[in-house]
C-alpha cells in the first residue's frame, strides 16, 4: 500500500517547484516565492524533507535540496493520493474535468489517447 503523503497545498507547490530545478537552496526558493518569507519556505522544505519528500546536501557552505523522486513519480504519487482522498478512489470526475477541458494541447491529448490506448489492452 502507497504511504500517504498528506501534503498541503503549499507543500505541493515548493514540492513541484524544486523537482523542477533541483539541486536548490532555500534561498533561491525563497525568491522565487516572494511574498513568501524565508523562514516559512525553510519550514516548508524541512516538512518536506522530513515526510521523505526532499534530501539536502552540504555544497559550499549551503543546503541544497532535491526531491527523492523523479518528477514523473512524483507527480503520479500526487495525483494518486487527489483521487484517492479528493475524488473516493474514483477516476470518472477526473477524467470528466479532463474531457471538458479546453486547453489541452495537441500533444497532451495525444499522451491521452496513448495511455487509455494501454489501459484498453490490459485484461
Amino acid at each position: 500500500m502507497r504511504k500517504k503523503t498528506n501534503l498541503g497545498r503549499a507543500e505541493s507547490e515548493v514540492l513541484r517547484f524544486i523537482a523542477e530545478r533541483h539541486p536548490i537552496s532555500v534561498r533561491e526558493v525563497a525568491e522565487s516565492f516572494g511574498d513568501v518569507r524565508k523562514t516559512t519556505i525553510l519550514n516548508v522544505m524541512e516538512r518536506l524533507r522530513e515526510k521523505g519528500f526532499l534530501t539536502r546536501e552540504p555544497r559550499e557552505g549551503i543546503y541544497q535540496y532535491s526531491p527523492t523522486q523523479t518528477q514523473a513519480s512524483l507527480m503520479r504519487g500526487l495525483v494518486a493520493e487527489f483521487v484517492d482522498t479528493m475524488l473516493g478512489g474514483s477516476v470518472e470526475p477526473f477524467a470528466a474535468y479532463l474531457a471538458e477541458k479546453e486547453t489541452l494541447t495537441e500533444t497532451e491529448l495525444a499522451r491521452l489517447k496513448e495511455i487509455i490506448a494501454k489501459l484498453e489492452e490490459k485484461p
